[in-house]
């Protein structure tokens, strides 16, 4: 196959378009994440030849019968085909994902944020509230167990009144250079720094209470505001309600997940609500006017009209659940079922029968 028609370009591809759709496909097809191990040589093969000049130039005069396979290189141009053919050789393989992700990142080996490393972690909760309790707004309290601020060192890691040193070994960076080297050639990666644990400061002397940790096991009250309107599985995030970071880093994310109960009259379909009503044949053929009920608690009056068939449903404008974030509410929907009885007294036996004989 033509070398230009498997990475899909054209033979006016510049090398940027050629690299890219390199990067593209090498991630899709590449082994270790699922792919096609026969078209990802074909990949490597192709890009090997079109991603050098000299190559692609002898490729594109007198085709693949060219010299184009050398040996085991190191650098772009890599033998990805002698490499997968001696996997039984010294190599590691694992080592060779790591090698593509820094390859594809374009910009050499990648560090992490030390805030990234010093941030306490996230924390889900669920609260479970009322369906009442949506059409206004609400507040819960309470208390968690996690890792809070340190009290004695102020979350700083170091006992009071002693110094707080950059590290050594990493320069305050809290991460260090480590070389890995290959069958594809050797790189450069970063790694947490072992001696500060990635923080980049080392106490003088460690807190008595929280061994340098800057935090410890604790409990919190909070309070959380519910927002009229909201629906189960929503959640609310509270920044910096989440376990303390370490040695002073920022504190995680408090997601509080609101979870309604099932209401036993009514039914919530996203902001509006919809009820069931019996009602008499009487009513449904000469019409009425009956209680209804509402979430608030307080009964309406609703007019049933003249001729209603069983499963009509009638609409009451803003009795629904308030819109979330934003203004009015939804509406509430009652559907009407006609009571047939099961058993009737002798005189309704004789009124329906009279009924009957006028044709009703």
């Amino acid at each position: 196959m033509d070398y230009y028609e498997i990475l899909g370009v054209t033979k006016q591809a510049s090398q940027d378009e050629i690299k890219k759709a390199f990067h593209k496909l090498a991630h899709q097809y590449h082994p270790d994440k699922g792919g096609d191990e026969k078209k990802f040589k074909e990949i490597n093969e192709a890009y090997q030849v079109l991603s050098d000049a000299q190559k692609r130039q002898q490729y594109d005069q007198f085709g693949k019968g060219f010299d184009q396979m050398g040996g085991a290189g190191q650098g772009q141009n890599w033998d990805f085909n002698w490499a997968w053919q001696n996997q039984n050789a010294n190599v590691d393989f694992e080592d060779i994902g790591d090698v593509f992700e820094n390859i594809f990142s374009f910009g050499g080996a990648r560090r992490t944020s030390k805030k990234d490393i010093k941030k306490g972690k996230d924390i889900q909760v669920d609260i479970e509230i009322a369906l009442e309790d949506t059409l206004k707004e609400t507040t819960r309290k309470i208390t968690l167990d996690k890792l809070v601020t340190c009290h004695r060192c102020a979350g700083n890691g170091a006992e009071p009144g002693t110094k707080v040193n950059e590290c050594f070994s990493c320069r305050g960076q809290g991460q260090v250079q480590q070389v890995k080297r290959t069958v594809l050639g050797s790189y450069t990666t970063f790694v947490t720094c072992p001696e500060c644990k990635g923080d980049g400061t080392k106490p003088e002397k460690p807190c008595n209470v929280c061994r340098g940790e800057g935090r410890t096991k604790g409990q919190d009250a909070i309070e959380i505001t519910i927002p009229a309107g909201i629906d189960s599985n929503q959640a609310i995030p509270l920044e910096g309600k989440g376990e303390a970071g370490k040695k002073g880093g920022r504190a995680g994310t408090l997601y509080a997940r609101i979870l309604v109960k099932k209401h036993p009259v009514f039914t919530r379909k996203e902001d509006d609500l919809y009820l069931m009503q019996d009602i008499s044949y009487s009513q449904a053929v000469l019409g009425d006017e009956i209680e209804m009920p509402t979430l608030e608690g307080a009964n309406i009056l609703l007019k049933i009209p003249q001729g209603t068939e069983s499963g009509r449903i009638l609409r009451i404008t803003g009795k629904g659940i308030p819109h979330f974030g934003g203004y009015g509410r939804g509406n509430l929907y009652v559907e009407l079922q006609i009571n047939v009885p099961k058993k009737v007294s002798r005189k309704q036996k004789e009124l329906l029968a009279q009924l009957k004989k006028e044709g009703f």
